[in-house]
């Protein structure tokens, strides 16, 4: 499909828009969250393991992917397992070590939650070409790699010290 014609933006209207689409994504990722009975980490960390699919991750291999230390990974995986949404697996190759999936019946409320609002994102995406779309994915790509450098940067200043993020590493 043919681009179609978009209104004239500044770099900084951009950055404008992207402060509200990130401001509200962060009330939409609150309010998915306690809808599940959940915390935005905890929320995090299923998602981490929902992408993970059938190449289930250990504890450490989560606590890496959602930037939380091993010892809050423990509280976190504890709340998913009594919520219901995960279950420890043993590891095949080394008996010491657990792997986490998803359990089907959350995946069912989750994908239930989540369906409408990506079937609309579907929909705006579809508004666009295929060139607009390639745009995007590279800018939300490079985006993501910058901002993760950033919050290492962050980190790295604070000499490893946590501030009483929800365990989050620092």
């Amino acid at each position: 499909m043919p681009a179609k014609p978009r209104p004239a933006t500044t770099p900084a209207q951009a950055l404008t828009s992207m402060d509200s689409l990130i401001a509200t994504h962060l009330l939409g990722q609150q309010e998915m969250a306690q809808r599940l009975g959940l915390n935005v980490t905890d929320l995090l960390c299923f998602a981490c393991v929902l992408k993970a699919g059938e190449d289930l991750l250990t504890a450490g291999d989560l606590a890496e992917h959602a930037h939380v230390t091993t010892g809050a990974m423990t509280g976190i995986l504890n709340r998913l397992e009594r919520g219901g949404f995960i279950t420890r697996v043993p590891d095949p190759k080394d008996r010491r070590r657990v792997r986490v999936a998803a359990v089907p019946a959350a995946v069912t409320r989750v994908t239930a939650l989540y369906g409408p609002y990506y079937a609309r994102l579907d929909d705006l995406f579809a508004d666009y070409s295929a060139d607009e779309i390639a745009v995007l994915n590279d800018w939300f790509t490079r985006t993501t790699g910058l901002a993760l450098e950033y919050i290492e940067e962050l980190r790295e200043q604070d000499g490893g010290r946590d501030g009483g993020r929800d365990g989050q590493r620092s």
